[in-house]
């Protein structure tokens, strides 16, 4: 299942997403990340993963895992396209 997909947050900045694999939640709420993606991902026990969530109309539509180490790169990253867009309205 590696189809691209249209990006819900815009333009893909050269990257593409795409569906990985399906997973399931257990009872506890628990679910197991593939090892594939987890080794190209670079993830290692105990790891922090930030969990960002997607609304659309008042539910969340989408989850996205980032390792806490690359957070504020993708956090300034998405607020400096942001600002891009507010300056290009003015």
């Amino acid at each position: 299942m590696t189809e691209p997909v249209a990006n819900p947050l815009g333009s893909c900045g050269g990257h593409c997403l795409k569906v990985e694999s399906l997973v399931s939640v257990d009872e506890r709420g628990q679910m197991v990340l593939p090892k594939d993606v987890r080794l190209r991902a670079g993830i290692k026990a105990k790891d922090k993963l930030a969990l960002t969530t997607i609304e659309k109309e008042g539910n969340v539509c989408c989850i996205l895992l980032t390792k806490a180490d690359d957070l504020v790169q993708v956090v300034q990253s998405t607020l400096g396209n942001i600002s891009h867009l507010h300056e290009s309205h003015e």
